[in-house]
Parts: structure tokens; sequence; C-alpha cells
């Protein structure tokens, strides 16, 4: 029986680096003796001392100390947990640098698949770096031997949650929270079996989702009720799968009550949603990322537009104000229902939501035999390779590519330029600030 080869001790002395560039995940990348470095903390330009957080065959990882010789573009993070917190990872680089970032990341990737450029670079979509953040997954964990709750995002690099008192990139109603729902925590005769707390901010009100993976004691649902009432919060338990949800304050006569809302006001849009619904994070980036859509697609009166990939009707309803019919497609059932239930409430009579598996062919729908002017698609981080081999068959004169991971853009723009299509422009959305994550848009047009 062979025996597990050990794993070599890791340096115990921090190490000197020299930093060269960025990794896409934001690490900084030096070389030792051949070897790649990834170097947490750490920005191009900058001599950095280091320690060994990890290793691997091709690899090794680190964490910057000590900053020798600092860049330009470093900042004082506005955070004081941004070195423990996993919540973010270049909160000590400047936001014009983060931003600079972000754009060569997606250069990089449309370069690397097929050599693709588009014919116009546009000026990135900016938003306030902090108090934007409104959907979290908070988690929970008693720590015994300092006899309290922690809440908050793991730190960076392993499973352990990070000791926060506050968040500054969360919008307030929250992050300015994070204290006081510990200490409730702490109180309650469940503060062992509490896993995490979900949160949902509209425009009205704020949501908590409480996941009690036991049941919640008299005493227990009081206190939650009382936390929720002080606060004008909306409290809800998850005691099983996501169909378990429900409110328990403020009371509600059924499950349709259960919404927040916010608003799209350039196009008399009220949106709602259930606090588990997939929303966008950053309100001051949504509002201006839908205008320019609808701006680069531009819509007509007398136009049918197609929105894949559709949700709840971000875009699909201000698309309707402005088209003379449009059409939404959404694999989750629950998502269609509620764009729906979106259309009704502001009185929308030519738009259609539809349920798809949009990863397949789906061109034999009833839908989609009835032909696109125009076609806006916002997939999720895995894209949608398979949609765009058969967006071509639409003869859409022109698609808007909403996009929240550069490299599978990158791909698919691949697949629409092979298709007949030219990347007429893309640019970059700042919906994360302080993060890697790189949301972006691109628009084509039919040859």
């Amino acid at each position: 029986m062979s025996k597990r080869r050990k794993r070599k001790a890791l340096p115990t002395e921090p190490v000197r680096c020299e930093i060269e560039k960025l990794s896409h995940d934001g690490r900084g990348i030096s070389h030792c003796e051949g070897k790649i470095q990834f170097v947490d903390g750490a920005l191009p330009g900058e001599s950095v001392m280091a320690k060994y957080i990890g290793s691997r065959k091709s690899f090794d990882e680190l964490r910057a100390t000590e900053v020798l010789t600092a860049s330009d573009e470093r900042v004082s993070p506005p955070c004081d947990f941004a070195d423990l917190c996993g919540g973010c990872s270049l909160q000590h680089m400047t936001p014009d640098a983060q931003v600079a970032f972000k754009e060569n990341t997606l250069r990089e990737h449309f370069a690397h698949f097929g050599g693709i450029e588009p014919e116009q670079w546009v000026a990135p979509m900016r938003s306030p770096g902090l108090a934007y953040r409104r959907k979290a997954r908070l988690g929970v964990r008693f720590v015994p031997k300092r006899d309290s709750v922690l809440v908050g995002f793991r730190e960076k690099r392993n499973s352990f949650l990070a000791d926060i008192d506050r968040c500054v990139v969360m919008d307030p109603r929250v992050g300015e929270r994070i204290t006081a729902l510990r200490e409730l925590l702490y109180t309650m005769d469940a503060y062992r079996s509490i896993a995490q707390v979900e949160v949902a901010c509209g425009d009205d009100a704020v949501a908590m989702v409480f996941r009690n993976m036991e049941d919640l004691s008299p005493g227990d649902r009081e206190k939650l009720i009382q936390f929720g009432q002080a606060r004008d919060l909306h409290i809800y338990l998850q005691p099983k799968g996501p169909d378990t949800v429900h409110r328990i304050w403020p009371e509600s006569a059924g499950r349709a009550n259960e919404r927040l809302s916010y608003r799209l006001d350039e196009f008399d849009v009220t949106l709602q949603f259930h606090p588990m619904d997939f929303t966008q994070v950053n309100a001051e980036i949504n509002r201006p990322m839908v205008s320019q859509a609808l701006e680069w697609l531009e819509p007509q009166e007398n136009e049918r537009v197609l929105d894949l990939f559709c949700g709840l009707g971000n875009f699909t309803l201000p698309l309707a104000r402005r088209s003379g019919a449009v059409v939404g497609v959404e694999g989750d059932e629950a998502m269609v229902v509620r764009g729906r239930e979106n259309a009704e409430l502001n009185g929308l009579n030519n738009v259609r939501f539809h349920g798809a598996n949009l990863q397949g062919d789906f061109t034999s729908e009833s839908w989609a035999a009835e032909g696109f002017d125009k076609i806006l698609i916002d997939p999720p981080r895995s894209g949608a390779q398979e949609v765009c081999e058969y967006l071509a068959a639409f003869g859409a004169r022109r698609i808007v590519y909403v996009s929240c991971n550069p490299a599978t853009l990158a791909r698919d723009a691949g697949v629409l330029v092979a298709k007949g299509y030219r990347l007429v422009r893309a640019g970059v959305m700042d919906m994360f600030p302080h993060t890697t994550h790189v949301e972006s848009m691109a628009l084509f047009e039919r040859q």
C-alpha cells in the first residue's frame, strides 16, 4: 500500500518579490528561480516582502506583509478589514487603476479569442465605490474560543469568516448593522444553527433571510421580529430549501405580497422582486446600464425585440416602452412568473414572457419562429455559446450582449463574428468596485 507523499513545508521567512503585473484575479505576479509567484495585496512596479501561504508544482502563493517600494496607484483601503476580508480584493488600488485593470482584462480576452477588437472602445461606466452593494449572502458562525458570533464574508483564500463589525461597500441599511446583527444572533437560542443571512435591498425596503437549520423557539422568532420592527427590515426564515422561504415580518397575506421593488425612472418602470430573486447588486450602475443598452440597440416603435436570459424584466420592460413588441425568454420559471407580474404592474401589453432551455437548440419554440429586428442577451457567467450559434438565424440587425464574464463574452463574440456580425463597440461597467469582477457590454451589427 503506497503512502501519501507529505507536502513540503512552506518557507517561514518573508521573501522579497518584484511585482511585474497583475493576474486576472488581481494578484501581483513575480518570479523566483523561474517559478511564478502570485502575491496578494501587491501592485505592478512594487517591491514587497511577502509570506508564503501556499505552494503548487508550477506556482507559489504569497501575501504581501510589507511594501518596500509603493506604486503610485496604491491607496489606503477605505475599509479597516480590507487585508482580512475576502469580500473585496482591490481596495488598496486607486479607483482609476481598478477600472483600467478591468478594461485591460477585457482587451486581453478579446485578443486571446481570435484576435477580436471592437471598432470603438467606449468610456467605462463608473459608480461610487462605497455603499453600493444591495445583494449579499452573509455567513454566520459561532466561535467558542471567542465566545462570539461572526457575521460576514470569508477571509481571503480560506473558509474562516472574517471578524468584521461593518461593511463599507454594502448598502448602509445593512453594512452599518453588522454589529447589531451579531449581537442579535448571540442572544438567540439558535445561535449555533443559523447558517447564513441572505440580504436583499430595494429602493423601498431591505430584507434579511435567516437560514435556520432547526425550528426556532417562540422567543427567537419574537427577537427577529423585534429586530425588524426597530430597523424597518423585512424578516424571512428559510428552514429548508429555497421554496421554504417565508416572511414573518411584516405579516403578509400570502407569498404574492413578499416583494421589494426598485425604479427605472427614465422608462417609468417599477420592478418588484422576491428577496431570493436575482437582481443587479449596484443600482447606481444598473440604471445607466439599462439606458446604454437601449441607446445601443435603438429599438423602434415598429420593431420586434428579443430579450434572452431576461430575468424579471430588468431590460425587457424598458424595451417594451420603446418597441412595438418584446419577447422575454428565461430558463427559470419563477423569473418568468415575476416578469409577467411586472408587466402587469406597469400596464405593458406589448411584452410576453416565455420559459425555455437556452442551453440547447430553441429554434423550434413557438416564439422563435416570429422573427426579431433586434436582440438583447444577458447570460450568466457561463455565457451563451450555444445560443450564439443560433442567433444568426433570426436575422436581427443588432445584438447587444451584456456580460458578467469577459472570457465567455470574448468566446461568444468569436462565434457571432463567424456568423456574420461585426463587433462595433464594447466597454466595461464597474458593477463591483474594489473587486476583480468585470461587467461589460458589447454591440454587434450584422454585416
